[in-house]
Parts: C-alpha cells; sequence; structure tokens
C-alpha cells in the first residue's frame, strides 16, 4: 500500500465515522490533516454527490476509491497526464491535489446505516464487535482468534494446533476429493452459527440442495416432461467459494467490517501442505485445485459450508433463472448440479445454451466441468440426479430391476448370498434403498417393501 492509499483510508475511516453532512465530513477531513487545505470542501461535494443517501452502505475501501477519483488521481478526476475522466463534471478541481501527511487516525467505528426490511425481518444476533460476538459463541475473545487464525499451519497436518482432520475420498467421476472435518470444538462454534445466523437466512428458490423440505427429486421434479433438459457440473463447488467472498456475505446479513471478518475465517480453511502427501495418488490434483485448497476457501465437511454455498451462489442462481426464464425454461441448483429444461424454443437454442452458462457461471466466480455437460432430448433418457424426469420423477429402469432382483433372489436363496460387498448390515443397505425409490416413486417401492418383507432374515 503506497502513502496515497494510506491516507485516503484514513480520510474513509473518519468520514465514515460521522453522519455524513458536508460540515461532518469537512471537519472530518480537517482532524485527519489537523490543518484546513482548501480544496476539502469541493472534494466532500463531489464525494456527497457520488454517495448521495447510500453514503454509509459504502465500505471504506470503496469510499477510499472514490476519494481517489475526486482528488484527482482515480478515473473519475483529472489524471496525471492532464486528461479528464469521465466524472470530471462533478466537481472542479484543476489538478491533482498533494495530500497531506496524515495526523489523527479514526479509532470510532463507523456509523451503522439502518437495516433494510429484507434484513430486519430476518432478526439475526446483533454481534457489534468481537466482545458481542465471543459472548454469542461462549468463547474467550483470545479463543476466536485463534480459530480464525489461518496462518498457524503445521506442514504434518496432524499437529493438535489444527482445527481439521483430513480425509481424501475417491470420486466416481476419478480423481480424489478432500473432505475437511472440523473438531469438536470449532465444530460447535460452526453449527451455532448455521442454526442462528445461517439457517435464518434464505437461498434463492432454485437451490434444492442442503435445504429443508427440498432434495434430489423436488430438484429433479422441476424438468419433468419437457421437451429438452441440459445438466452442467460446477467444478470445484466448496473451493471455488474463498475467503473475501464470505466475508463480503456476512458484512451483507449487516455484521461490522471486523466482525463479518472474524466470523468469515472461522468458516473457512486453508488446507495445510502436510495434508498434501496423503493422497492415494500424488499426481490427481491439478495446479489449480491445489491452490484452491491452499487458499481460505470454504471446507467440504463443515456444517456452515452447503449453507454458505448456496448463499454464496445467489447471484449466480439469479442470472441463471434469468437466462432460462428467458427462452421459457427453467433452472434449478442441487450443490453443484445445474439442470435447465424447456419447450421447444429452448430446445432449438439447447445445443448453444451451455455457452452462454459457463461464462455467466465464470463471471461469478466459478467455473463449468465441460465433461459432465449432457444435452438430453425427449426421445432419449433425461435424468437429473440419478432420478428419471422424461414423463414424471422415476426411478431408472436398470436400477430398479437391479434391486427387485437382489430382493428376489434374498426371498428365495436367503439375504446372505447376495451380500457379495459384504456389508456389515445388509438389512439397513436394503431398507435405505427402498427408502430411496419410496421417495422417487411410491408404488414402485410398494412392491419392492412386500419383497423385504417377505425376507427371512436370521436372528
Amino acid at each position: 500500500m503506497n502513502i496515497k492509499q494510506h491516507t485516503v483510508l484514513a480520510l474513509a475511516d473518519m468520514a465514515l465515522a460521522t453522519d455524513g453532512s458536508l460540515a461532518s465530513l469537512t471537519a472530518a477531513c480537517h482532524r485527519v490533516f489537523d490543518a484546513e487545505p482548501p480544496w476539502v470542501s469541493a472534494v466532500c461535494e463531489a464525494l456527497i454527490a457520488r454517495t448521495g443517501e447510500h453514503f454509509h452502505y459504502y465500505s471504506r475501501h470503496e469510499l477510499a476509491g472514490l476519494l481517489l477519483e475526486c482528488i484527482g488521481h482515480g478515473r473519475g478526476g483529472p489524471g496525471a497526464d492532464g486528461q479528464d475522466g469521465d466524472d470530471a463534471e462533478d466537481f472542479a478541481l484543476p489538478e491533482p491535489i498533494a495530500l497531506p501527511a496524515v495526523r489523527r487516525y479514526c479509532v470510532d467505528p463507523p456509523v451503522r446505516p439502518p437495516k433494510p426490511e429484507w434484513l430486519a425481518a430476518l432478526a439475526l444476533p446483533e454481534l457489534a464487535n468481537a466482545a458481542a460476538l465471543a459472548a454469542w459463541l461462549n468463547e474467550p475473545v483470545g479463543a476466536l482468534d485463534w480459530f480464525a487464525d489461518q496462518w498457524r499451519l503445521a506442514r504434518d497436518g496432524q499437529s493438535p494446533l489444527q482445527h481439521y482432520h483430513y480425509r481424501w475420498v475417491p470420486k466416481r467421476s476419478g480423481g480424489v476429493r478432500l473432505i475437511e472435518i472440523p473438531k469438536a470444538r470449532l465444530r460447535r462454534i460452526q453449527q451455532k452459527i448455521l442454526r442462528e445466523i445461517l439457517d435464518l437466512v434464505p437461498p434463492h428458490p432454485a437451490a434444492h440442495g442442503f435445504r429443508r423440505g427440498h432434495s434430489c427429486v423436488t430438484h429433479a421434479a422441476q424438468h419433468a416432461g419437457q421437451h429438452a433438459v441440459v445438466r452442467m457440473d460446477l467444478k470445484d463447488f466448496f473451493p471455488s467459494i474463498q475467503l473475501s467472498r464470505v466475508h463480503a456475505l456476512f458484512e451483507k446479513l449487516g455484521y461490522p467490517y471486523k466482525t463479518a471478518g472474524t466470523l468469515a475465517r472461522i468458516c473457512v480453511n486453508r488446507t495445510p501442505l502436510g495434508a498434501f502427501r496423503s493422497t492415494p495418488d500424488g499426481d490427481s490434483l491439478s495446479w489449480s485445485e491445489r491452490q484452491a485448497l491452499k487458499s481460505p476457501h470454504l471446507p467440504q465437511g463443515s456444517p456452515c459450508s452447503p449453507a454458505l454455498a448456496n448463499l454464496c451462489a445467489y447471484r449466480l442462481d439469479i442470472r441463471l433463472a434469468a437466462l432460462a426464464e428467458s427462452l421459457g425454461g427453467a433452472y434449478s441448483r442441487y450443490a453443484d448440479d445445474l439442470a435447465f429444461s424447456g419447450g421447444p424454443a429452448f430446445a432449438r437454442a439447447a445445443d448453444r445454451f451451455h455457452i452462454q452458462v459457463a461464462a455467466i457461471a465464470l463471471e461469478e466466480g466459478f467455473r463449468v466441468n465441460t465433461r459432465k455437460t449432457r444435452l438430453m432430448r425427449a426421445g432419449a433418457r433425461q435424468q437429473v440426479t440419478g432420478v428419471v424426469v422424461n414423463a414424471h420423477p422415476n426411478i431408472a429402469r436398470d436400477e430398479y430391476d437391479k434391486l427387485k432382483a437382489t430382493l428376489t433372489n434374498c426371498v428365495r436363496h436367503g439375504p446372505a448370498s447376495q451380500n457379495r460387498d459384504r456389508r456389515p448390515d445388509f438389512h439397513a443397505y436394503l431398507a435405505g434403498r427402498i427408502s430411496y425409490v419410496k421417495m422417487v416413486n411410491a408404488a414402485r417401492a410398494s412392491r419392492l417393501q412386500s419383497l423385504m418383507d417377505a425376507i427371512a432374515w436370521a436372528a
């Protein structure tokens, strides 16, 4: 950070602690410099003209950027080359201003603007500072600093100073996925943040994953009986959501900058180098995947990550829903699985549709896994999250037939003959499979349940 940026940040901090009037802003500049530069009134008038009634909704960095423009060092004011910027008519300053040295810094918190109606209706807990946050979490203030510290990383990845356990699991499509499981004390903190903050904030209606009353079946049912269905997948969904986005989300929920930063750092993790040494295949991770995990990201395995991922993808959901609606189609998302469908107009544009989706996802900080993109027209099987949706949500015929054959052989030859994978609780496994079929198609599940009831289980 250079001296100019340092100076405008000091001005922004002092200005945000005032009521935003011209007299207060002018006095704030005088306090910072312990002097009365002749250009202060013109700069403050230009700043008020830029921000208007939204003054206190600007962050310190956004306000500092506007100040740079107003004093002639940014894009909006006269530049060093003597050319006027786009907004030079908003204020009359003949040349870039020489900034005096900072003499006084602001220690007062910024004035918080009144909450909008939608935010006030959520009734989230008030956490004005670190002490209030620590009391709410029933933790010492110093413990919050420890849990939020992302730099104290042991090289072996197994030190008791680490807050996570690490486990690599294979993906069905190839490669491995890192599961980061928080230890008991951090998990308790994250569960409280989830229950009393994140669960109160509704995600976009198109999001069906990690929500009560929603499932892969409700996600698939949105696309039943359509001319064309497009299925796409977001690559590295959780690791792609970084600290800055989570911090901005907590600020959007009305928390002060420092409180939002502490909450965000408690919810993210930086994977230590030692965790990468235990991968089943040392070459299974690409460079970009490693970099995402090494940066502060949403850990897959944390209680907060699913809800945070849904909320951080809100803008993505808005844009993709609008894109589908422009073609008379529908859109829904289940975690990282995107599904689009529609009638004849959508079917005609379906061949090029995925390009627009990939561009929007990239602009919103996500990447599409192009290898998993599928276009399914009405003449072929249309399947979304494992559910067939050609006419109505249904279980795939081959999957149903295989389960029915297993149950039939259990009746005829005993369950031990069909437990080829030596599952420790084969009864619970079959019951779970039948419950899934019942969730998709209750009528077909009743036939399977009749076979299940006829099995003679050993004592």
